[in-house]
């Protein structure tokens, strides 16, 4: 039987084309999940430095923010995906700005001294494919410490509520052939795998800044990435064809709004922003 570890390297070793275009594939990825994340590094990034993107696949974030100036450093634990990086990173002219590109895990980032980077990054699913909930805090303490004192570091993750509303409303699959999926995500988050993603825990918001904290890490904002738009990936796509001036709109209304306390909660992907103590472990 195969490990969590072995599971999750083999659904991104089968779809790594996929997680590549994922951000990209349609107004709804890249206009919401990527680009509200690219506005608030841009609002919390130092000036220039050094960043570490840590579990960062396919290489979007490192491309954006090497083409912006930033020395970027990208590490996963998927040969796969870094194969695509790399062919990413000189498609986008940013191999100068690349600093290395390594294969590891962000459970141990020992290659890394402490306090190098100027900020780091830990987007999207790496940190809730750690099953345990040792080898989340072990990997958020890695983060910090490779942060230098008084470093932005930027999580985002899968939000619990947002996954189990979805488990409820799409076709009822799981909930007859395996009940016991939505009850085991409403206990403790955890999804086992075996119905078309990899094994992961969705975290509450509260959860994450909560381990956060314990790292010394002070919280500067909370952000819902699909904010109110998470159940309404098709309208979304279909107006932003079809009525470019409502989805202005929308767009609008997701600003004002995605950083409420309700909306991240809910929202298929939060970011929480916080930055490194002079005092952090």
């Amino acid at each position: 039987m195969e490990t969590v570890d072995e599971q999750v390297a083999r659904y991104y070793r089968e779809t790594t084309l996929h997680e590549w275009r994922r951000l990209v594939r349609d107004p709804f990825q890249e206009r919401l999940e990527f680009g509200t994340t690219l506005h608030y590094l841009r609002k919390y990034l130092p000036p220039r430095g050094e960043v570490l993107d840590a579990g960062g696949g396919p290489g979007r974030y490192t491309v954006a923010l090497a083409q912006q100036g930033y020395r970027t450093t990208l590490l996963d634990r998927s040969p796969e995906l870094l194969l695509r990086a790399r062919w990413a990173i000189r498609r986008g002219g940013a191999a100068r700005q690349v600093r290395d590109v390594v294969e590891g895990d962000i459970r141990d980032l020992s290659r890394f001294q402490d306090g190098t980077f100027d900020a780091v990054l830990c987007l999207g699913g790496p940190l809730g494919h750690l099953l345990r909930a040792r080898d989340r805090a072990r990997a958020i303490a890695e983060l910090v410490r490779v942060a230098k004192p008084g470093a932005p570091l930027f999580i985002s993750v899968i939000g619990r509520w947002a996954i189990i509303e979805g488990e409820l409303v799409r076709p009822a699959r799981e909930l007859v052939e395996d009940p016991d999926v939505v009850d085991r995500m409403l206990r403790t988050g955890d999804y086992l795998g075996g119905y078309g993603f990899a094994p992961a825990h969705f975290y509450l918001p509260e959860e994450l800044e909560r381990a956060m904290k314990r790292q010394g890490i002070r919280i500067e904002e909370r952000v819902g990435l699909e904010g109110l738009a998470t159940h309404h990936q098709t309208v979304f796509n279909q107006r932003s064809r079809r009525e470019p001036e409502a989805i202005e709109r929308w767009l609008s209304v997701h600003a004002a709004t995605c950083t409420d306390p309700a909306i991240v909660a809910t929202s298929h992907h939060f970011l929480i922003v916080g930055r490194k103590g002079s005092r952090s472990r």
